[in-house]
């Protein structure tokens, strides 16, 4: 099973621990709005909120690239706020898993 096919299924069932196990103890999440990184430690409980959140949405998920180096996502989220993106996701993989995430979002009215 590829990692976007395992990272969907943790996702769709709210899989928290599971997501995070595709995370590489060395991942780094790159946020979009500040170019802040964090560490997998300091993602964890913002992943936990959002994955655990009834509000939050994934819509319109697709993988445009998948290979053992790199993991490119398309979708569009609305947020436990209510505000809308569409993201654009560039997942660097080391070893089968995630090391680092880049993310690119426009948002949506």
């Amino acid at each position: 099973m590829s990692l976007y096919e395992k990272m969907k299924i943790a996702s769709q069932n709210k899989d928290v621990a599971g997501f995070l196990d595709l995370l590489h103890d060395d991942y780094v999440f790159v946020r979009h709005q500040t170019g802040v990184e964090m560490t997998k430690t300091e993602w964890a409980p913002i992943l936990t909120t959002m994955m655990e959140s009834p509000d939050l949405e994934i819509m319109n998920e697709r993988c445009i690239y998948e290979n053992d180096e790199i993991l490119v996502v398309h979708q569009f989220m609305r947020f436990p706020d209510k505000t809308k993106e569409a993201v654009l996701i560039a997942y660097s993989v080391l070893d089968g898993k995630i090391i680092r995430a880049e993310t690119g979002a426009t948002p949506l009215a």
